[in-house]
């Protein structure tokens, strides 16, 4: 519902008003939170879209925004064997009003939850400020921080320079075919993006690396283990698989040495440097049997200045040169390109909302890249080349890590810039779309 402009006598709403009705309504931002963090959206296998797209609908009905889902065709993001599993339903949320259009981007998808979790990482658990569950800081945190700021707007009135339009996306995580890139490729989005995958930190977005996951499977042969022994060399996956692992360990050292000039981040100790990780490992089931089959998950980050084709080659080069009798497949299981440099003519706007938000001196503001990736190298592919970024991740917020967290501060702290940025009065002066109407 949107609130009707104020009558004869009342005073105009302003930010202020705005912000004082995050305040007041704080607390609801932690039951969205909750409903948000006890639908499984873990990725692999991504199972948990389409529940999820159903909660951002009945969570935005109320502020009158149309809806429209939007799936990944299966044969975009399907691999034989591959960890991706059910639809890939992304939701649009948006409201159509004739101002220009904001897009709010965020991922939907987590990391599955590691060992070591000590509370229920699907049921959110408050510590003091603190708000423990998987995701709540990357990313669904940042949704029910949108959701607060646009409730206030509503319930207040609040004028708006920017139509808002909700982005719920699938497989940033390292999937094959992020939702957003499809978005992209289907001219469907619109305007300017605020990207949410970020810190809650004064930073200037550089760019960032990318990332690919190739999945090698070897084969061997299943047979009792009392015959080991006549077997062959190639009938235990595990073990042909050995040198294999051997060759990716000796790799890891010489990748590690190709630096970026992307700039680090204020607090890091070394330039951005390529990485290569063996992220998994499976085969093998029982003492008695010879494992027929051993997997292994290759992460591998790479730095703008590479290139893709030769970085997969390289390794496909070692892993085949290892074993070079052994019966090997290998499949590309996830992909995102690296982001250039996204600032643009809206930087400095959304600068200024941050400090409102969260307090920051112009000075404290620092342009840093990251070897952490994002899906936005694909939407640039499509020639929109600026995204805004923010986030709540904190170098203590445990992201990716047993006892992830976000605090009711910094939800409170992302709301007030995402008013402030979307309100019509604040810093008009900075606004392309306010100069373009002059």
């Amino acid at each position: 519902m949107i609130s009707p402009p104020p009558g004869p006598g009342q005073a105009s709403p302003t930010l202020a008003h705005g912000f004082a009705e995050i305040e007041r309504t704080a607390e609801r931002a932690i039951d969205d939170l909750a409903r948000m963090v006890a639908i499984d959206t873990t990725f692999p296998p991504g199972a948990g879209y389409e529940a999820f797209a159903g909660l951002m609908e009945s969570a935005v009905a109320e502020l009158g925004l149309d809806c429209q889902r939007v799936d990944v065709p299966e044969h975009l993001w399907r691999v034989a064997g591959g960890p991706a599993q059910g639809r890939r339903t992304n939701l649009i949320a948006r409201r159509r009003s004739g101002r220009p259009v904001l897009g709010l981007y965020f991922h939907v998808d987590t990391v599955p939850a590691a060992p070591g979790w000590e509370t229920d990482p699907l049921l959110l658990t408050r510590d003091g400020d603190r708000l423990i569950g998987l995701g709540a800081a990357d990313m669904k945190g940042t949704i029910a921080a949108v959701l607060l700021a646009l409730r206030a707007a509503d319930t207040i009135g609040l004028p708006l320079g920017y139509d808002p339009m909700l982005l719920h996306c699938t497989d940033e995580e390292g999937g094959l075919y992020p939702g957003i890139r499809y978005l992209a490729e289907q001219d469907l989005l619109e305007g300017h993006i605020l990207n949410f995958n970020g810190a809650a930190a004064p930073r200037i977005w550089a760019g960032c690396f990318g990332l690919f996951t190739l999945l090698v499977r070897v084969h061997g042969r299943t047979l009792h283990a009392s015959e080991a022994a006549s077997a062959g060399s190639g009938a235990n996956a595990i073990e042909a698989a050995l040198p294999i692992l051997n060759a990716l360990a000796a790799l890891k050292p010489k990748i590690a040495e190709r630096t970026s000039v992307l700039p680090a981040p204020p607090h890091a100790t070394h330039q951005l440097a390529a990485q290569l990780d063996i992220s998994a490992a499976h085969g093998g089931q029982c003492g008695g049997q010879i494992p027929s089959r051993f997997e292994i998950l290759i992460c591998r980050r790479y730095a703008p200045e590479e290139d893709f084709l030769a970085t997969r080659s390289e390794i496909e080069l070692a892993v085949r040169e290892a074993a070079p009798h052994a019966e090997i497949e290998m499949v590309l299981t996830g992909h995102l390109m690296p982001t250039s440099d996204p600032t643009g003519p809206h930087w400095p706007r959304w600068q200024e909302a941050l400090s409102v938000g969260f307090g920051y001196a112009p000075e404290e503001f620092a342009k840093w890249g990251a070897t952490s990736c994002s899906d936005f190298g694909w939407v640039q592919k499509t020639g929109m080349q600026e995204i805004l970024l923010t986030g709540l991740g904190r170098p203590e917020s445990r992201v990716h890590a047993p006892g992830e967290f976000t605090t009711l501060a910094d939800i409170v702290a992302l709301a007030k810039s995402v008013l402030a940025y979307l309100s019509a009065e604040f810093r008009p002066d900075l606004s392309p779309e306010a100069a373009a109407g002059r």
